[in-house]
């Protein structure tokens, strides 16, 4: 069992589950997030006052999968994900899932998911 993180572009995320559904991915968790990364920072005005903006906003997309789902979710995020050349698409985080207990019975591990 795989935990896969996606950090993509709030403009991408239909695109992204549209994606994800067709190869039969439909359990997911979608976060709004805003993070530091290879943008620049830029210049705003609220309310009269300038303040510098160095986060940007991105959507952060949390799914478990069993080990022969990996690889089908991970190729639909990138491919569905992808913006442009220019880069800030986002990212992809593969971890290892040790456990899973779904609450409602109790199952563990890949029945759980």
């Amino acid at each position: 069992m795989k935990l896969i993180e996606a950090i993509i572009q709030p403009a991408r995320l239909e695109a992204v589950k549209e994606a994800l559904s067709e190869a039969g991915v439909v359990r997911l968790t979608v976060s709004d997030v805003e993070g530091l990364g290879g943008e620049t920072s830029r210049k705003e005005v609220f309310r009269g006052q300038e303040y510098t903006v160095d986060t940007v906003r991105k959507v952060k997309l949390e799914i478990a999968v069993n080990e022969a789902f990996v690889e089908p979710t991970v190729e639909c995020i990138v491919r569905a994900g992808r913006i442009g050349e220019e880069g800030g698409d986002g990212k992809v985080f593969i971890l290892p899932l040790e456990d899973v207990v779904r609450i409602r019975t109790g199952e563990r591990g890949p029945e759980a998911i």
